[in-house]
């Protein structure tokens, strides 16, 4: 009985303390309306297993809260990346140079589309007509 004591619990190498420690530093960087949902559904600090699952239930909200601020871009890039794993570095080079071939043919549609013959001159030789007063 005496050796149980000594042995310390840990989670995520994490001790008991620490763990308790990263759930409050965790619950502050959640919006007002998730720390209460926490609040509301009982979810406490105290005990190892309370204090295990509010650290699992932070965790998922903070990581909802980060794919929301992803802008368009960055799911694009993240959809990208995940879709990436999935094939040989031979498929992906394919798949960049029809890209490549798709853009340029579609550049080259918008040109004709709308071509650029106007040229643009600026003549910086002449003197403005609006002068400072003294």
């Amino acid at each position: 009985m005496g050796n149980q004591k000594n042995k310390k619990r840990q989670f995520i190498n994490m001790s008991y303390r620490e763990v308790q420690r990263a759930n409050s530093i965790n619950r502050s960087k959640l919006h007002k309306k998730e720390q209460k949902l926490l609040k509301e559904s009982g979810y406490k600090n105290l005990g190892w297993a309370n204090v295990i699952s509010l650290y699992e239930k932070i965790e998922e909200f903070l990581e909802k809260t980060k794919l929301e601020d992803l802008t368009l871009e960055d799911l694009f890039l993240e959809a990208d990346r995940v879709g990436n794993k999935y094939l040989t570095a031979q498929e992906i080079e394919e798949f960049n140079q029809k890209m490549f071939n798709e853009v340029s043919k579609i550049s080259e549609e918008v040109d004709k589309q709308f071509p650029d013959t106007e040229i643009e001159v600026i003549d910086f030789s002449r003197k403005s007509t609006n002068r400072r007063k003294k």
